[in-house]
């Protein structure tokens, strides 16, 4: 009886020992695009997962548009803004691709939503400045390789298809956000 009392102890030290190992967590970046209508930001990303060090899940978007939708962004700078992308606004656009970011690069992407928001310089400018520059420099800190040719710079679509075919290394998703939310992303974790 009592070798199998300390053979049940250590099985139970093991489990627990187990189980009090952090589990393997990476956060993913998705580039996402939405070219028709008036709804702006026309390309954002979404991040979700948890970082390697631990913390908490993330869940969320961002995209960078000018704060007021008017003809004087066809003119020249205009006061711009991160746009935290609602989730009724992500199901109506595309998903391009996605990358597993190191913690990082994560806090690299995090800090350009900083650096572009209200705490740095948060011009839009449609030509210079724009929603594709946004998602390109994302794209360039989670390690890819993303070059924007003047063709491209008001064509988010064409734009994140150009930096997919750049990096042959990505998880091609392709997908409308309904595909995306139910097959394409349980494929893809």
């Amino acid at each position: 009886m009592h070798l199998r009392l300390r053979t049940a102890f250590a099985l139970l030290l093991v489990c627990v020992a187990f189980a009090a190992q952090p589990a393997a967590a990476k956060v993913r970046i998705t580039f996402w695009s939405r070219e028709e209508g008036q709804m702006f930001p026309h390309a954002f990303f979404t991040l979700d997962g948890t970082p390697d060090r631990g913390g908490r899940p993330v869940d969320i978007s961002y995209g960078f548009t000018a704060k007021v939708i008017s003809p004087a962004i066809l003119f020249g700078d205009v006061p711009g803004k991160i746009d935290i992308t609602p989730r009724s606004y992500i199901m109506g656009s595309f998903a391009h691709f996605s990358v597993w970011l190191t913690d990082a690069q994560y806090d690299s992407v995090l800090h350009l939503t900083e650096e572009w928001g209200d705490k740095g310089d948060h011009h839009y400018s449609a030509s210079k400045r724009n929603c594709v520059h946004f998602v390109a420099e994302a794209a360039r800190r989670s390690g890819l390789r993303a070059v924007i040719q003047p063709k491209f710079v008001k064509k988010p679509h064409a734009f994140l298809e150009s930096v997919l075919a750049m990096n042959p290394q990505v998880t091609r998703v392709e997908a409308n956000a309904k595909t995306f939310y139910g097959t394409a992303r349980s494929a893809v974790r």
